[in-house]
């Protein structure tokens, strides 16, 4: 048993540590703030944009589809409306009968001069993940090293492609080179709301904000990787050295490989196939990531309240079989808990009121949130629009911490109408139909799809 003294010790470590803590978490989120605002607000024209074909790398487009997903046709224009030269698109499907190939077969009408396939799974399994199955015909098939993988529900600015090709590929003389040899390019998720329902709304303030902000944060710092693969570009050639273990290659500079399997089909054993590919080529062979200046607009569809609870948890059990610290410290980066502890420790040191200490706390926090949100956006949140969005911040801010309980029990996750079991290094395997527990139970109440994405109406 401690004494009065041992335990004022205690007490005062726990309280000191807690306000260090704040303090990182603070810095953390200016620093995702200003470079938001560094990054985002201004995105000039690349010189690739107007190079002649000759004149560029080539890039491989490969979009992954699924049915009629969300804003379909708008996002699939994007890429056919790249300001870039040399370039081909690749439209991945499972068969022949997928709803999205009449989307498809409209644009390739549409735009004649764009090099646009149609590339048919017809079966192909290397994994249990169904993204890279349906990737790898057209993974086999591409003509350029380099490949732009992005999902069915992300539509892109023009002007894109050519400013992520000058991160990948920069010139030489670029007038802040990279210390090390970029692998992957990636853009921040930013949503934006097609349905007003609950749960889409509280997707776009969490993504559009906290998630972005982090993000961009971690990304900035950069000690290790960090990607969503929405939208990602890296090199063919890169890929087929690395196999998804994170062993570094000990002669990878000299053009070393891992044994055994490699290349895309090495990451179908994968539930974040996209986050295990950024992770093989900085810690196999040593390369570095980088952020452009653009984003990949996220279409959210009609998402009910237990949509957004479901999708949310799938990600944290993910995350929690792939990096289990970061996982379990999570609660600690959310405001609210933040906040209280901070209160806490502020009262005991100096007896500074929580009352008074709270309500500026989170009216900072939601300042500095906005603030990114208005970086990626391109405008501040509209006004007409600013109450709603001020509640739904508010509700998945007090979510965070409940989801975070639900999810870290648990290894089963859903996706797309099928289950899986997590295992070690975010490896899946698929699992039984119908959650199991109350948990499981509690998931399947109240939703709206086996996933978010709503199909859209198909007019004869």
């Amino acid at each position: 048993m401690l004494d009065t003294e041992g335990r004022d010790i205690l007490k005062l470590t726990l309280a000191s540590a807690v306000l260090v803590w704040y303090g990182i978490l603070w810095s953390l989120g200016i620093l995702g703030c200003v470079a938001a605002r560094k990054r985002y607000r201004l995105r000039p024209r690349s010189p690739l944009a107007s190079a002649p074909a000759s004149a560029v790398p080539g890039v491989s487009i490969l979009r992954p589809l699924k049915g009629l997903d969300t804003n379909l046709y708008e996002n699939l224009e994007s890429t056919f409306t790249q300001e870039y030269a040399n370039y081909e698109i690749f439209f991945c499907v499972d068969d022949e009968d997928d709803q999205a190939l009449t989307v498809v077969r409209d644009l390739m009408t549409k735009y004649p001069n764009v090099k646009a396939h149609i590339a048919i799974r017809n079966g192909v399994t290397v994994g249990v993940n169904p993204k890279v199955n349906n990737l790898m015909t057209a993974y086999h098939q591409a003509a350029h090293d380099i490949l732009w993988v992005l999902d069915s529900n992300v539509m892109v600015e023009a002007g894109t492609l050519a400013r992520s090709v000058d991160i990948l590929n920069p010139p030489p003389n670029a007038p802040h080179p990279p210390r090390r040899r970029i692998g992957v390019v990636h853009h921040v998720p930013y949503a934006w709301v097609t349905k007003h329902s609950t749960g889409s709304r509280i997707e776009e303030a969490f993504l559009n904000t906290n998630h972005a902000k982090m993000y961009i944060a971690i990304n900035t710092v950069a000690i290790d990787s960090c990607v969503v693969g929405k939208s990602c570009l890296y090199r063919k050639s890169d890929l087929e050295r690395v196999d998804g273990s994170l062993r570094p290659i000990p002669n990878a500079d000299n053009g070393g490989c891992q044994p055994g399997q490699r290349g895309l089909a090495a990451f179908g054993r994968f539930l974040a196939e996209d986050n295990m590919i950024a992770g093989a080529l900085w810690h196999e062979l040593g390369l570095r990531h980088d952020l452009s200046c653009d984003v990949a607009k996220n279409a959210v569809g009609n998402m009910s309240l237990m949509d957004y609870i479901a999708r949310r948890i799938r990600w944290v059990r993910v995350r929690k079989r792939m990096v289990l610290a970061a996982t379990l410290v999570e609660p600690l980066t959310e405001s609210v808990l933040a906040g209280c502890l901070a209160s806490l420790g502020l009262r005991y040191l100096t007896g500074f009121p929580p009352w008074l200490f709270l309500p500026v706390h989170f009216l900072v926090w939601l300042l500095v949130d906005m603030d990114v949100f208005a970086s990626l956006a391109g405008h501040p949140v509209p006004a007409n629009m600013r109450w709603q969005f001020f509640g739904t911040w508010a509700a998945r801010e007090l979510m965070a911490l409940p989801i975070w309980f639900m999810a870290i029990v648990g290894n089963e996750v859903e996706w797309r109408g099928k289950r899986y079991e997590v295992m070690q290094n975010g490896e899946v395997r698929r699992a039984g139909e119908g959650g199991r527990g109350v948990t499981g139970w509690f998931l399947r109440w109240g939703r709206k799809t086996a996933d978010y994405y709503e199909p859209l109406e198909v007019r004869e």
